[in-house]
């Protein structure tokens, strides 16, 4: 968006992708800002060209090339302000000041040009709201703003006393003047108050979406790359140390492609992929573990990158499930379009299985293939039975078309749209309705100022040529009381009824008609007409929040109720038709703009600031998601470098040997610490308990019988003190071969965790046990927990107890939470 004009918003002082602090405006106040003064720019240039146009009509033809000489370059200096909106940068702000106060300079000295009742209405026309407009074409710098209302006033003060040397000054229309400045700069401060505070408001409530966005794809990314962690590294360190088969030839390419996998950041990808293409790329296995598949797809199927990946690697891992399985080495892979989406399946003629008795920490099905697809909004089917062969079914559509089908049960032929476009409209209607709020308290403050200070003294002073005075004073009362009905609706929050709000719109034009017709034809639009400037303020106030349109036939019928009373006096003269038309232009034409501008604000800033808060957010989220994950990748990294890593490595280049019974151990130790980290994403009643189960588990697989006992109450433990009682327990378990017994003792204040079993490495891994001798303590940086350990050798078996107890709450901090 181009931000210029001099209002203060060129170049980079306000960057649009820079989070907004107290200082610096948000989207819906530059917004307004820059509106408030294109308005300014225009509603000036038009007013004074066009009640110069008829001031000149109205001179004496000998006044005329005098008066055209003067308000020549008035006009031609609005038409290079017009035109600085477009170009703010070519015209400096010293120029654009000097522009501005040349009009008013030359329309006061066409005053005494022009003479008679005409010109002074014209000038007062002209230079009144030359000094409203620039209080919003100067709103971001008010010096210069009061600086040239100063000079309009003092020109209109020496155009006065050219015109009429032998009078004195009429301070009147001066001071009229100081209040239309007065409420012009109260009311942009109101809307910009306003519009600053939704602005806040706005940032609050995107700053917690934002949250909620960061912690949502954190969690997917843990849960993909836990994923990626179990379909490459965990499983085959778990190979390796089952030692399953006697061909190692596919382990060091294996492995290498492993530490690729981890090194991977997931959740970065962006653009399209062929499916087709990434399903031609599945591996099939080597040796004797190779699948033959019979690939049927029907390319090709272009897809956002996430769920096409998400698919690939559910393939992946589903063919490997195969051939560990099933059974046969055959399947068969087939994939087509379904609408705007894609359809996998695999599906194998195997021994099958139960997928109801799998366990929940096996994460082959659960994680690998159906969370996969559950992040990236797809889903995944596992359909198999006992001899029947299993199928494995991937699907995947746009968001847009899932939104519609799941909501079309609910609102046929109107579809709920998508999350983003529900908020969008949301954040638009909240900043639509605090500028409306914003505007109503201006138009309120500017009918009650006007009507309380020029408009009663009118009508006090012309008490004498009302016919009758006491239907216009009835008429003044009654319109005191539309503002003060609507604006107690106002002050408490609360929408004006549309009974009450159109009870007030005929009230306000009975008040014109009254008016109208109980003045002298001669006086209307006169000072005496104290009803014809402020009833349009009252009537803006109460349709501020419907189109203009509406607020232009209110106008029409108070325009054609004070006409048609000067014409049935009779026909008017053309300097009767001047001072009409001048008043007319500066009264009901200012209004009318002003009610444009409540419609643009309303319908047109206000979406363009939702658009632009939202784009702005979302690359605030953006970044933080794109840092936040990286950070976390990075730490992840680190947890697996001390033992997982160079494992790999010495498995991917040949100086570790798959034969190396040693070598298997440590493959089960860290295929074991690999299954305690998967169960740490599962949500259960004892996290703790079901850590230790997938240690359990691994050691099971290797052929050991183990028997956990729990005893006691359970209760909370955090994360990094689990970590540190269970890793004792998974190294043993890792390095046994035969029996082994788990123990899992609760008190009210400690818990301790045990095993008995043998130490097959004999105490050779020393990056593992170093920091467990007899008796050791570990304590973790991050929670100042203290973890005690103790390992007991006993001949051939070794016992290791791991416990932690709860810190105890002293005094003072029991205090400080009661405090």
């Amino acid at each position: 968006m181009r931000r210029g004009g001099h209002g203060g918003y060129a170049g980079s002082e306000y960057g649009a992708a820079e989070p907004m602090d107290r200082d610096r405006p948000g989207s819906g106040e530059r917004l307004v800002i820059l509106a408030l003064e294109r308005f300014g720019v225009w509603l000036r240039s038009i007013v004074v060209c066009l009640c110069g146009a008829l001031g000149v009509v109205s001179a004496d033809a000998a006044d005329v090339p005098l008066a055209v000489s003067l308000l020549g370059p008035a006009f031609l200096a609005c038409g290079v302000r017009l035109y600085s909106l477009r170009r703010p940068r070519l015209f400096p702000l010293a120029l654009l000041w000097t522009l501005d106060a040349t009009v008013v300079v030359l329309t006061g000295l066409s005053q005494p040009v022009i003479g008679g009742e005409a010109a002074d209405v014209m000038v007062e026309a002209m230079v009144g709201i030359s000094v409203v407009a620039f209080q919003y074409e100067w709103a971001t710098r008010p010096v210069a703003g009061a600086a040239l209302a100063a000079l309009g006033a003092l020109v209109f003060v020496l155009g006065d006393v050219l015109s009429s040397p032998g009078h004195g000054i009429d301070v009147v229309p001066l001071v009229r003047m100081l209040i239309q400045v007065g409420l012009s700069r109260a009311a942009y401060l109101i809307i910009r108050a306003l519009a600053r505070a939704a602005d806040r408001s706005a940032a609050v409530r995107a700053a917690a979406r934002r949250e909620m966005e960061v912690a949502a794809a954190r969690r997917a990314t843990e849960r993909e790359y836990l994923a990626t962690l179990h379909d490459t590294a965990s499983a085959t360190l778990l190979m390796v140390s089952q030692g399953d088969g006697r061909d190692w030839s596919w382990l060091p390419p294996r492995a290498r492609q492993d530490l690729e996998a981890m090194s991977a950041v997931p959740g970065f990808e962006t653009g399209s992929v062929d499916l087709a293409a990434l399903l031609g790329c599945v591996p099939e296995g080597e040796g004797p573990a190779r699948v033959r598949l019979t690939t049927r797809v029907d390319g090709p199927l272009a897809i956002p990158s996430g769920p096409g990946l998400a698919i690939f690697n559910g393939v992946r891992e589903a063919v490997t499930n195969v051939a560990r399985h099933s059974g046969v080495r055959e399947a068969e892979l087939r994939a087509w379009a379904e609408g705007d989406g894609a359809v996998v399946e695999l599906s194998d003629a195997g021994r099958g299985f139960d997928p109801a008795a799998v366990s929940a920490r096996r994460r082959g099905i659960s994680g690998s293939i159906i969370a996969r697809m559950h992040a990236v909004q797809g889903s995944a089917s596992v359909t198999s039975q006992p001899d029947t062969g299993t199928r494995v079914q991937w699907r995947w559509h746009s968001p847009a078309r899932v939104s519609q089908a799941r909501d079309g049960a609910q609102a046929p032929g109107a579809p709920r749209p998508p999350r983003d476009q529900v908020q969008h409209t949301a954040g638009v209607r909240f900043i639509r309705g605090r500028l409306l709020y914003g505007t109503q308290l201006a138009m309120l403050l500017i009918s009650l100022v006007w009507q309380f200070t020029i408009s009663l003294r009118r009508l006090a002073v012309h008490q004498d040529v009302y016919r009758p005075a006491w239907a216009q004073t009835a008429a003044f009362v009654c319109l005191a009381a539309v503002a003060v009905i609507g604006g107690a609706y106002l002050l408490r929050g609360r929408r004006i009824p549309p009974r009450v709000r159109w009870w007030g719109v005929g009230s306000v034009l009975a008040v014109s008609a009254v008016c109208a017709f109980t003045l002298p034809a001669e006086l209307s639009t006169g000072a005496p007409d104290w009803a014809f400037g402020v009833v349009g303020w009252h009537a803006l106030f109460l349709l501020a929040d419907l189109r203009v349109r509406v607020y232009a036939a209110f106008l029409a019928a108070h325009v054609g109720l004070n006409t048609t009373a000067v014409f049935l006096s009779g026909a008017p003269t053309v300097t009767q038709w001047a001072v009409i038309g001048i008043s007319t232009i500066a009264s009901c034409g200012f209004q009318l703009s002003v009610g444009v501008l409540m419609t643009y604000l309303l319908h047109g800033t206000a979406p363009a600031a939702g658009t632009e808060a939202a784009r702005e957010e979302e690359l605030r989220t953006r970044e933080r998601i794109h840092e936040d994950m990286q950070r976390d990748h990075k730490e992840r990294y680190r947890a697996l470098t001390a033992t997982t890593v160079p494992l790999l490595v010495g498995l991917g280049h040949g100086a570790l040997s798959p034969h190396d019974e040693e070598v298997r151990l440590r493959c089960g130790v860290e295929a074991a610490r690999m299954r305690r980290l998967f169960a740490e994403a599962d949500a259960v009643s004892d996290p703790l308990l079901n850590e230790l189960r997938a240690c359990v588990e691994v050691a099971e697989h290797q052929g050991v019988t183990v028997s956990l006992a729990v005893r006691g109450r359970p209760g909370e433990v955090p994360v990094a003190v689990r970590r540190e009682l269970i890793d004792p327990v998974a190294v043993i378990l890792g390095r046994t071969r035969s029996t082994a017994r788990v123990t899992v003792v609760w008190t009210p204040r400690a818990v301790r965790v045990s095993v008995v079993g043998e130490d097959r490495a004999g105490g050779r891994d020393r990056g593992t046990e170093e920091a467990a001798q007899t008796p050791g303590r570990a304590t973790n940086a991050n929670t100042n927990a203290q973890v005690d350990v103790v390992r007991t050798l006993r001949g051939g078996s070794v016992w290791v107890e791991a416990g932690w107890s709860r810190p105890a709450v002293t005094e003072e901090r029991v205090a400080a939470r009661i405090g």
